[in-house]
């Protein structure tokens, strides 16, 4: 019987286990493996590197139990969903819907962690990745915990320019139960993506579109 692994996306339901009608989640607090950058991510050189990291990182925490340097705890897991966190320049918060300039977009693009992942790990996964692929520079990804809290969340399917639509239909909930959108400088536009668009056609997209909220006062 094969073992089982930890997936992220089952353990987290709430959170993953997405339908297309908006809901309220409170959102626990979730340690991330994480890049900054700037720029348009359909044609920045950074972004694309961006998720090289992210990708190569977390395959290579995932995979040190084949070389039998899996860290103290460790516990096989599926690697979760490519997520980011989406601003404008100038700390202007960016709601999904005025989209103006791309090439103007600052984001947080991440990777869920495994609690047994410390900073050690992480360094001693640089080191590994490192001598495989030399030209990666590693020396910005980071570990954070985030604590979004309370937030709305909806599926939207479809290509990403179709974004301000479903952010609409999620607005509308907001209002009939009371709350509204609360994104600033310290809690962002937050989306997790369940297709990698280079392989996916745009129609087939499946993207959690996430944004924290309060009650309307």
């Amino acid at each position: 019987m094969a073992e089982l692994k930890f997936d992220f996306k089952k353990e987290y339901k709430s959170i993953y286990l997405q339908k297309t009608a908006p809901v309220l989640v409170d959102v626990p607090p979730m340690t991330y493996l994480c890049v900054d950058g700037k720029g348009d991510p359909n044609t920045s050189r950074e972004y694309k590197d961006a998720l090289a990291v992210l990708y190569g990182l977390s395959y290579t925490i995932k995979m040190s139990k084949m070389d039998g340097s899996q860290p103290q705890g460790y516990f096989d897991y599926v690697v979760p969903p490519l997520e980011g966190l989406w601003w404008m320049e100038k700390r202007e918060g960016f709601d999904g819907i005025h989209i103006t300039d791309k090439s103007c977009f600052c984001w947080t693009s991440m990777i869920g962690l495994p609690s047994f992942v410390s900073r050690q790990v992480l360094e001693q996964a640089k080191e590994k990745l490192h001598k495989k692929n030399p030209d990666l520079d590693l020396s910005h990804a980071r570990m954070e915990t985030l604590t979004e809290g309370l937030c709305a969340q909806i599926m939207h399917l479809g290509p990403y320019d179709g974004e301000p639509g479903t952010i609409r239909q999620m607005q509308a909930f907001l209002e009939a139960e009371g709350y509204i959108t609360d994104i600033n400088e310290t809690r962002k536009h937050h989306e997790i993506y369940f297709n990698d668009p280079r392989k996916t056609a745009p129609e087939k997209l499946k993207t959690i579109i996430r944004h924290p909220v309060k009650i309307r006062i």
